[in-house]
């Protein structure tokens, strides 16, 4: 019976630590997978590499202009470094679970945190705070700064223009999770985690978002209506990444399907870093993989 009670308790405080730091019931196992071949972004066979498990969640890797990746584990509060060598080292403690990650111009690091947009460096501030937690976010190169709010009512996707506090309510989005920019910044990508299709914006010139629409259906959802789509990144190219519950999905600019790249864990948030942005990072609830890629991330912003 005692066995049974520490079984017991050992499995509730697993649950309980991974709720501090996801969403749902604990993750299955990380293991390494293999990544099909698919014309210009990946070559068959490769491994989708365990990077470090055993995280209390993992979120928003972000490429540094010196080479390193970042990236955020929310359930402890801290940011990782990843250095040219592949040595990981922690950064910044108490970042009020930060999560998503971006760079501005001035080189400030911005996080969504459990209440705020806030600069984790140079030096630690808020720009704006919020009833509900921000999920995701991008910064543009103007330095205006889009963000997701899933737990708002309804959800939505928000814009802090450049210098200021205020986050305006751009488009409504439902279960808005991750967020990116196309890199002419014309159109903006919003992951809803409800659905099975991602959705897309036109950005105007007065920067309004409009002609809201369904840009391409996921794959490998075995019917189910959820995608628990999170993480968006982009390529030079223009081809779209988005973590879904079998793994990445890999999109043209005009919203072709073409290909997944299975993951073990449920990607919660992606980047492209490493020597020449050639390497994926693949945030999961427990671990980060990588992923060595023919395709190179986008260069103009570090997101």
């Amino acid at each position: 019976m005692r066995k049974l009670s520490v079984v017991v308790l050992c499995v509730l405080c697993s649950a309980l630590a991974y709720a501090q730091g996801g969403r749902g019931a604990p993750p299955p196992p990380a293991t390494e997978t293999v990544a099909p071949g698919i014309p210009g972004v990946v070559a068959k066979g490769t491994k989708v590499t365990i990077v470090k498990d055993g995280l209390r969640s993992s979120e928003g890797p972000l490429y540094m202009p010196d080479g390193t990746t970042l990236f955020t584990e929310p359930g402890s509060s801290k940011v990782y470094k990843i250095d040219k060598s592949g040595a990981l080292s922690v950064v910044i403690e108490e970042t009020n679970r930060a999560n998503g990650l971006a760079l501005d111009s001035k080189g400030r690091l911005l996080a969504t945190t459990a209440d705020s947009i806030a600069v984790l460096q140079p030096t630690k501030s808020v720009i704006a705070k919020f009833a509900t937690r921000p999920n995701d976010l991008v910064v543009d190169k103007k330095d205006g700064i889009w963000l997701t709010l899933p737990s708002d009512k309804p959800s939505a996707v928000y814009y802090i223009a450049p210098g200021k506090t205020e986050a305006v309510k751009m488009g409504e989005a439902a279960s808005a999770h991750g967020i990116q920019l196309s890199p002419d910044e014309k159109t903006l990508y919003s992951a809803d985690s409800s659905g099975d299709h991602l959705v897309v914006f036109d950005i105007g010139a007065d920067g309004k978002l409009t002609n809201k629409r369904a840009f391409g259906p996921y794959e490998g959802l075995n019917g189910a209506k959820e995608s628990h789509a999170d993480g968006i990144a982009v390529d030079a190219e223009g081809r779209i990444y988005v973590g879904i519950q079998p793994g990445v999905q890999v999109f043209s600019k005009d919203g072709k399907s073409l290909g997944l790249i299975p993951t073990s864990q449920r990607p919660q948030n992606l980047a492209f870093g490493g020597p020449n942005k050639q390497t994926l990072w693949v945030a999961t609830p427990s671990c980060l993989f990588s992923v060595q890629m023919i395709a190179k991330g986008y260069t103009g912003r570090a997101k």
